[in-house]
């Protein structure tokens, strides 16, 4: 339901008093104006208010204080609508709060409506019964589409295909009218025509958004499928699905991915598979710190997941990484303190959430989930990552010698595979890389026999455990 409609059903009911929690306060105001219009004939027939200017509207004098604003509209005699900004923040005085259910209570079934417009939720317990709260979603597809549109007509010279258009339009989902703006002018000012560097300067754009709750980190795209050894079955699953995460997909009917679990040994490319998906479907990435959620740094944990999950589904369409899951959502099998709180909120919202945010997981100890985290339904399929065979490890080095300036043609992969066996392929990388470095140090081109060395004095994790 858009913006408009519920406002719209707001004054259907004839509510006297209803609270609209959103961020777009200049929004609002114009979807308040045209009901107006609509309802009385002109767009004077509303009148704005905030704490700084007082009343807008007729060339009144401004009446500043909240309470003379409530005074003020039940001594009118004019019909029409008052929006009242931020008046969210004068609600713990008892005062105010009388004067606003003597609002409620006087204007019922008089052509006058009052709305509150905030960005949070301040309703006392004895106003709960006399006001409407609605929670104002963010700006649609359609409404987004339109202000492309608008703010693309301040540049004629920028020419984009009505499929490049429609590719920024749905990855605007998630912010605001007026940060649109923003990063549309960025991206026509800066004539930029590139599908990759439009789309990243809006992600750049989610990121800021992110880094403001403290506790999600934003990833850039850096890695892609050829970056991964091995792992053909969850490569071609993720291959498969680039399509289905899209607009077209939804529109057409077809169940979106939600989710994917990988379980495994630790140092197997858990990590570096759910870093490929954003680059891949050409989505942000963004990675929960539960870590930061149980610090207490942002108040309950509880409450502050529950923010986390809320920040997220703004900027959909988007991945969602949670690594070691059986540790970050802090599941204990005890089942005491808020860790199950917090694991039952996560497993129900994985249930419910909304399409366009696809979650992907990491586990170390399978063993150490509940049944009800891994049934069919929460995820769409969990794949268990295990040590990689011969040929996974040829490709594992071949990936990280090009990576570090070698010529993979130069090194017997075969026998670098069988002296690997049982290894992992962050010990492989480091295996590597140590070679590099030592051959640097000393002035020279590493060889397989730096490698050889490393490997030689080195116990895989698979043989300490």
């Amino acid at each position: 339901m858009t913006a408009a409609e519920q406002i719209r059903l707001a004054l259907l009911g004839r509510y006297p008093v209803t609270y609209l929690q959103t961020w777009e306060e200049d929004r609002i105001i114009q979807i308040l104006e045209a009901y107006a219009v609509k309802l009385f004939g002109n767009a004077s027939a509303l009148r704005t208010w905030d704490c700084v200017s007082g009343v807008s509207g007729n060339g009144e004098s401004p009446f500043v204080a909240p309470l003379e604003i409530l005074q003020s509209i039940l001594r009118s005699e004019e019909k029409g609508i008052f929006a009242l900004k931020d008046f969210s923040a004068f609600l713990n005085d008892p005062v105010v709060c009388r004067g606003l259910r003597d609002t409620y209570y006087e204007l019922q079934g008089k052509e006058k409506f009052v709305f509150i417009v905030s960005p949070e939720v301040v309703i006392p317990e004895t106003l709960r019964k006399e006001i409407l709260l609605m929670e104002i979603g963010l700006p649609d597809e359609e409404e987004l589409a339109k202000h492309v549109k608008k703010v693309q007509q301040a540049y004629p010279q920028q020419v984009l295909s009505p499929d490049l258009i429609s590719q920024m339009t749905f990855a605007l989902k998630g912010l605001t009218l007026n940060e649109s703006s923003h990063v549309l002018h960025k991206i026509f000012r800066g004539k930029k025509s590139d599908p990759a560097e439009i789309l990243n300067e809006i992600f750049s754009e989610k990121e800021m958004i992110i880094k403001k709750s403290g506790y999600l980190e934003f990833v850039p795209p850096r890695y892609n499928l050829a970056e991964i050894g091995g792992l053909d079955n969850l490569k071609e699953w993720l291959t498969k699905r680039e399509k289905l995460f899209s607009r077209k997909a939804l529109e057409d009917g077809v169940p979106v991915p939600r989710g994917i679990l990988l379980m495994g040994m630790s140092g197997c490319g858990k990590s570096l598979s759910a870093k490929t998906i954003s680059a891949l479907w050409k989505v942000p990435l963004f990675r929960l710190d539960m870590n930061l959620v149980f610090s207490g740094m942002f108040g309950n944990p509880e409450m502050a997941f529950h923010r986390a999950l809320k920040t997220v589904e703004a900027v959909a369409p988007a991945v969602l990484w949670i690594d070691e899951i059986e540790n970050s959502l802090g599941w204990d099998e005890g089942g005491s303190g808020t860790n199950p709180h917090v694991f039952s909120t996560f497993l129900t919202w994985m249930q419910e959430k909304p399409p366009m945010i696809f979650v992907a997981a990491t586990a170390n100890r399978i063993n150490a989930l509940p049944a009800e985290a891994i049934r069919k339904g929460r995820f769409d399929q969990i794949f268990f990552i295990d040590l990689p065979n011969d040929e996974e490890r040829k490709q594992i080095f071949e990936i990280h010698l090009k990576r570090n300036g070698g010529d993979p043609n130069s090194f017997d992969l075969v026998f670098l595979a069988a002296v690997t066996k049982g290894w992992n392929g962050a010990e492989i990388e480091q295996a590597v890389i140590s070679a590099r470095v030592e051959a640097y140090h000393e002035g020279r081109t590493f060889t397989i026999d730096d490698i050889t060395r490393n490997t030689s004095r080195t116990v895989p994790l698979s043989k300490t455990m």
